[in-house]
């Protein structure tokens, strides 16, 4: 683990204008540089860097981060590989404490790194003896050079092949890193045999698992590397490492099903395609993904097999897509995979009915109505009734209105009826007291809004947390959740002390969007630590009142309450003294 104290150091070393220079051309532009986006395609600069904060902003596509950021979205990097580089261009040497238990897992991992690597040269080793592999892979139009660039190889058809690689075969890591499987009695064997292998790489580089394709006909056709410390199948793409640069160039990304049509792809000048694992594509996959590319066109089989994936992919696609991101779906001609089509049509055919795919709206509502035909009124509001649960999925918010006004085409309502139809039902309140004006509870700051001034307060001053005692809502809310992160983090005694050192702890997490649109709102207002933080205390005072009348604190919990806030106080207690059941006594006298 990097300690929190040298990622301030670090951050306080470098410039993020050198660093952003060096790949994205900077402007001055003001008290700011700007650049157009190399997160998304746009023709106006909305890409904004910040060095009096050391920060950039997207106010297109809502891209944001440091420096460390910076280098994880748009080279592909990890925090650890980011850090490094960093600090060798400040002339630092990385500190890194192992707390109890990580150090073994820590060892485990690196044992297993150094397992993986030794068995993928050895594979590589063996394909040019293995005449059948090496016809196998000619004879679906492969060269030697894209071979060696994707580290192709071959285990040999033998039970314990690994035996001359690795003196301990006996030894537990081979079994940890899944090369070798233990059978009944005790006895060892190599886990992959008469196959060509594929080597998976993670977004370091690391061999972290392999994909062995038979030569002949058996089963499986495809075996994969079991779940390991490295790997996870739901998680990693084949061929992201390598494609990573060809997916900035190009601006899309292309999800196939199988390793060779990787390859076969890249082998014609398509060199932006990954593939899935032997899994469906999963809200992880389709998070990296469109982190990396603005444009994923998911290309599969015709058949009813390769629909069902298309359904899981947009599924999964739902949740993580932005306005401004596109999902789209390419069918191929029954019998034909990408390898056939492309080695048929090259890569200008290919690429051209991957300009033609269909748009995920297109795809979600024509599926629908082949489930639900809207030929009736019965099946218009059968298709209403499937296609709900999926916009109310959808995070972008300018799609899910088009989508919603494309739904009213179809079933012939008008977008003030079909509004309440797509919205979740909200259950009902307990009734009020009549004679009472609701307008003094609006008065009372609700725990979302509060969330998002404590945010904001934090990331302008995160030792905030340890100089008053900041609610920690549970309200399930992401910015609840948020907070509750933020402040647990920040209270700790080795806690983050600047924006960047809180930036950098939550990059890459859940609630680094949270934390990002705050500073990014901070910045639109001209927000000062001191304004953000008048507003804080004064919102945390309110939280703790509400806390207290619920129920949820003792009057001794929170800040001092000022004599305004204790005036509200009365005002709510009175309020609620009126409704059925409520555990209050009147006041003496009426505010």
């Amino acid at each position: 683990m990097i300690p929190n104290d040298f990622i301030t150091t670090l951050l306080g070393r470098v410039d993020i204008i050198d660093v952003i220079d060096r790949h994205v051309p900077l402007k001055k532009a003001g008290a700011n540089y700007q650049a157009c986006c190399p997160f998304h395609s746009e023709k106006t600069p909305s890409f904004t860097v910040s060095p009096t904060k050391q920060f950039y902003h997207c106010f297109g596509c809502g891209a944001h981060g440091n420096a460390v950021g910076f280098l994880m979205e748009y080279g592909g990097k990890s925090f650890p590989d980011a850090v490094d580089e960093l600090a060798r261009d400040a002339g630092l040497e990385v500190p890194r404490t192992v707390r109890e238990g990580d150090r073994e897992r820590h060892d485990d991992t690196a044992d297993i790194a150094e397992a993986l690597l030794a068995a993928a040269k050895f594979f590589r080793g063996t394909l040019k003896d293995a005449s059948r592999a090496v016809d196998y892979l000619k004879g679906r139009g492969l060269t030697g050079e894209i071979a060696a660039r994707f580290g192709i190889g071959y285990a040999p058809d033998a039970w314990q092949s690994l035996a001359s690689v690795f003196p301990k075969y006996d030894d537990p890591v081979l079994v940890q890193a899944g090369l070798v499987v233990t059978g009944e009695g005790g006895k060892r064997y190599d886990r992959f045999r008469d196959r060509v292998m594929f080597p998976i790489h993670d977004t370091r580089g690391r061999v972290i698992g392999f994909g062995g394709r038979v030569l002949d006909q058996g089963e499986p056709k495809y075996l994969n590397s079991p779940e390991t410390p490295l790997f996870s199948k739901g998680r990693e793409l084949y061929g992201l490492f390598l494609a990573r640069n060809a997916i900035r160039d190009a601006g899309r990304v292309v999800v196939v099903e199988g390793y060779m049509d990787v390859v076969a792809l890249a082998q014609h000048g398509v060199e932006y395609a990954v593939a899935t694992l032997g899994t469906a594509t999963t809200p992880v996959h389709a998070q990296k993904l469109f982190r990396m590319a603005d444009t994923v066109v998911f290309c599969f089989d015709g058949d009813a097999a390769g629909r069902k994936a298309a359904w899981r992919a947009l599924e999964n696609a739902l949740p993580v897509l932005t306005d401004g991101k596109n999902a789209r779906f390419l069918f191929l001609p029954d019998g034909e995979d990408p390898d056939d089509y492309v080695r048929k049509r090259g890569k200008a055919g290919f690429e051209r009915a991957l300009d033609a795919a269909m748009p995920l709206s297109e795809y979600l509502i024509s599926a629908l109505a082949i489930q639900h035909p809207p030929t009736d009124a019965e099946g218009r509001a059968a298709l209403v009734a499937a296609a709900k649960p999926l916009v109310a999925q959808i995070a972008a918010p300018v799609l899910a209105t088009l989508m919603r006004k494309e739904l009213g085409a179809i079933s012939g309502l008008s977008e003030g009826e079909l509004a309440p139809l797509m919205t979740p039902p909200v259950a009902a309140e307990a009734p009020r007291a009549p004679t009472r004006p609701a307008a003094i509870r609006t008065n009372v700051r609700r725990a979302p809004s509060l969330a998002r001034e404590l945010i904001q307060a934090l990331v302008l001053k995160p030792d905030l947390a340890r100089e008053i005692e900041l609610p920690r809502p549970a309200d399930g809310t992401p910015e609840g959740e948020a907070l509750t992160a933020v402040v647990d983090a920040c209270a700790a005694p080795d806690g983050p002390e600047t924006t960047e050192a809180l930036m950098a702890l939550f990059a890459g997490t859940d609630h680094a969007p949270a934390l990002a649109a705050a500073l990014a709102s901070a910045q639109d207002q001209d927000l000062t630590p001191e304004q953000a933080i008048a507003q804080a205390r004064d919102g945390t005072e309110k939280w703790w009142l509400e806390a207290r009348l619920a129920g949820r604190a003792r009057a001794d919990q929170g800040p001092p309450v000022s004599a305004e806030n204790a005036n509200k106080l009365r005002q709510l207690e009175w309020v609620r003294s009126a409704l059925p059941g409520s555990p209050f006594d009147p006041p003496e006298h009426s505010p």
